[in-house]
């Protein structure tokens, strides 16, 4: 049973151990070692703050008592009256569980239930996984591409997708 709910102030710590754990294999081998170690221990301990802040709304996939996913949305800055998914993030271990897939559902009902009729979201370009994961969930891509600095000086290629809610 995958339960999908809101995080709350306790979550902190298992937000930043999901996105720590995911961003360590998906994207620390775009970087230095030094920068990457850094940025995983940076985002273990950063929850908290967000959580504080109340800027977006940040949910938690829990299987068996376990949380495993994390996704983050707000209105987006960018693109009039639409949502912006800023970070969704799967634990490893709970890769290929479905986890992933009840969150994107929770996400997109809880989207809909906040009255937004779109949403958006970036990755990168040469994340095979994550694209592929967001077009079994119905996204496609806008044509819209950045480059976003991470904080080593050194940009990388994102891609836009959308969908409705």
């Amino acid at each position: 049973m995958i339960e999908v709910r809101h995080a709350g102030p306790n979550d902190g710590h298992v937000l930043g151990e999901i996105h720590a754990a995911a961003w360590e294999v998906a994207y620390a081998p775009f970087f230095e070692p030094e920068f990457a170690a850094r940025a995983v221990q940076s985002r273990r301990t950063r929850w908290h703050e967000r959580i504080a802040d109340g800027r977006g709304t940040i949910l938690l996939a829990v299987v068996d008592d376990r949380p495993l996913a994390l996704s983050v949305f707000l209105p987006s800055e960018t693109r009039h009256g639409l949502a912006e998914i800023c970070s969704f993030y799967s634990h490893p271990d709970g890769w290929g569980s479905g986890v992933a897939a009840a969150l994107m559902t929770g996400t997109l009902r809880r989207l809909r239930e906040d009255g937004f009729a779109r949403v958006h979201l970036w990755t990168l370009r040469d994340t095979p996984q994550s694209r592929r994961f967001y077009t079994k969930c119905g996204f496609t891509e806008t044509g819209a591409a950045r480059a976003f600095d991470f904080g080593d000086g050194n940009a990388l290629d994102q891609v836009e997708y959308e969908r409705a809610c």
